[in-house]
C-alpha cells in the first residue's frame, strides 16, 4: 500500500462500544474514507484447547460449550460428530431430530440477536426492541427443554440427553405459530424500510471473487453469491431428509446477490424462515426409538477407552458459518492427544476488513456486525518462525501478554522481560 502524506491511522478497539467483544482494526483514513485495514486479533484468548488436553472425553463436551454462549449447542455438536467419526459411533435417528430441533432454535435466537445488534448500530433502536422481544420466545423454549436459556448441555457423544415428548413439542409448534405472525413485520422492515436500506444498501460490499478468495462462510459468503451450507454439502444427519438448502440473497429478495451488509440481512432473514419449516418437519417426521447409544457417561468413557483411535473431523453449519473441530484420539487414553477447531469468524473478518476499503468511517460498526463476530470462538495461538511451528513457555506468553497492554496503556510501569515478570505479577500490571 502506497503511504500518502495526509493519510492518517487511528485504532478502532480493541475496547469500543461500537464492539462486542475486545477486537482491534488499526484504519488507514483519507479524510473520512477508508483506505486500508488491518486487522489485530488475540484479546481473548483463554487456553481452552490447552485445557482440554487434561480433560477426558466428556469433560471436553462442557468445555466446547462454552467456547461462546450464543452457539454453544454447535460447538458441542460439532466436537461430538468428531469424536463420533473417530470411534465409529452410531447414532440413534431419534437423536439426530433431536439435533436438527435444538441447533435451529439456536440458529433463531442467534439471527434475530444479530439483526438487533445492527438495527442498533444505525440508530434504529425500534428495531432492536422488536427484535430482542421476538428472541425471548426461542429462549424461552430452549429453556423449557434444557433447562437453560444457554450452554443446554442436550447433546452426548452418540447421542442426546434429553427427549422431546409432547408437552416439549407443544411449546415448539406454539412458538412456529408466534414466529409465523411476526416474521413478516420483521421482514417488512429490514427489506423495505428506507432507512435501513439506505444505511445497509452497498455498505462493506464483498463482490463472489472476494469472498471465495478469503474464505468467507455462512451469511457472510452466502450474501455475497457463494452456495455453500455444510447441512446440505455435507449432507449432515438427518437435514437431507429435511429439505435443507443453501439460502441467497436472490431466494429472499429476488435480486442478485451483491455483497453488502443487506444481502447478508436478507441471507439471515430467509434462514429463519427455514430454520421454523425444519423443526416444523422434524417434528413431524421425528421416529420413535433411543435417544442415545450408552446409558451412562461412564460406560461411555470406558468405551471410548477402547474405540476412539486415530482422527475425526466435524463440520457443522453454525449461525455465523462453517464450524470444524478436529480430534485426534489413541487407544486407551481417556481424552483425546489433540482437539483443534476452526471457527467461520475468522476468514469472515479479514472479508469484511477488505470490504470496507473504499467505505466511510461511519460504516465500520454495522459492517462488523454484519458478520457477527464471535471472538471468543476465534481466539487462537500458533506460533510459526522460519517456517516451524513454536512453543511457547509460560514466561514467553506473559511476556507477550504484557507487551499487548502496553499497545493499549504505553504508561504500563514494569519491566516486560523474563527477569522482571516475578514484580510484575506482583500487581504492577
Amino acid at each position: 500500500m502506497k503511504k500518502v502524506e495526509y493519510w492518517v491511522k487511528i485504532p478502532f478497539g480493541p475496547i469500543h462500544p461500537g464492539l462486542e467483544e475486545p477486537e482491534k482494526f488499526i484504519l488507514t483514513l483519507d479524510g473520512e474514507s477508508i483506505v486500508n485495514v488491518d486487522v489485530k486479533l488475540g484479546y481473548n484468548l483463554r487456553g481452552i484447547q490447552w485445557i482440554a488436553m487434561r480433560r477426558n472425553y466428556v469433560q471436553i463436551m462442557y468445555l466446547a460449550e462454552r467456547i461462546c454462549g450464543i452457539c454453544s449447542f454447535s460447538h458441542n455438536h460439532t466436537y461430538v460428530r468428531a469424536v463420533e467419526e473417530m470411534a465409529g459411533i452410531e447414532v440413534p435417528e431419534r437423536a439426530e431430530y433431536i439435533r436438527v430441533i435444538i441447533g435451529e432454535l439456536e440458529r433463531i435466537h442467534s439471527h434475530l440477536l444479530n439483526l438487533g445488534v445492527i438495527g442498533h448500530d444505525i440508530g434504529y433502536d425500534t428495531v432492536l426492541h422488536l427484535t430482542w422481544l421476538a428472541r425471548e420466545k426461542v429462549m424461552d423454549v430452549l429453556e423449557a427443554i434444557s433447562g437453560n436459556r444457554v450452554n443446554y448441555s442436550m447433546i452426548t457423544i452418540g447421542g442426546v440427553r434429553r427427549d422431546i415428548n409432547e408437552k416439549r413439542k407443544r411449546l415448539i409448534l406454539e412458538m412456529i405459530e408466534y414466529y409465523k405472525k411476526i416474521m413478516p413485520q420483521i421482514e417488512d422492515i429490514f427489506l423495505h424500510d428506507s432507512t435501513i436500506e439506505a444505511r445497509l444498501r452497498d455498505v462493506a460490499t464483498a463482490p463472489k471473487k472476494l469472498a471465495l478468495e478469503m474464505g468467507a462462510v455462512g451469511p457472510t459468503g452466502r450474501g455475497s453469491g457463494i452456495k455453500e451450507d455444510a447441512r446440505w454439502s455435507e449432507g449432515l444427519g438427518v437435514y437431507p431428509d429435511l429439505g435443507v438448502k443453501p439460502i441467497l440473497p436472490q431466494d429472499v429478495t429476488g435480486e442478485k446477490a451483491r455483497g453488502d451488509v443487506y444481502d447478508r440481512v436478507a441471507v439471515r432473514i430467509g434462514e429463519l424462515w427455514q430454520s421454523l419449516e425444519l423443526i416444523e418437519r422434524a417434528l413431524d417426521q421425528m421416529p420413535e426409538g433411543k435417544i442415545k447409544t450408552f446409558p451412562k457417561d461412564n460406560v461411555l468413557l470406558a468405551k471410548l477407552k477402547v474405540m476412539a483411535d486415530g482422527e475425526g473431523i466435524g463440520r457443522y453449519e453454525a449461525p455465523r458459518g462453517e464450524l470444524v473441530h478436529y480430534v485426534r484420539g489413541q487407544k486407551g487414553k481417556d481424552g483425546p492427544l489433540r482437539w483443534k477447531m476452526r471457527e467461520p469468524t475468522f476468514p469472515n473478518l479479514f472479508t469484511i476488513a477488505k470490504a470496507l476499503e473504499g467505505n466511510q468511517l461511519a460504516d465500520v460498526v454495522v459492517a462488523i456486525a454484519s458478520i457477527d463476530p464471535c471472538l471468543s470462538c476465534t481466539d487462537r495461538v500458533a506460533v510459526v518462525k522460519d517456517g516451524k511451528r513454536t512453543i511457547l513457555t509460560e514466561k514467553d506468553l506473559l511476556k507477550l501478554s504484557i507487551e499487548k497492554t502496553r499497545e493499549i496503556n504505553p504508561n504500563i510501569r514494569g519491566d516486560p522481560t523474563p527477569a522482571g515478570l516475578g514484580c510484575l505479577r506482583g500487581g504492577l500490571l
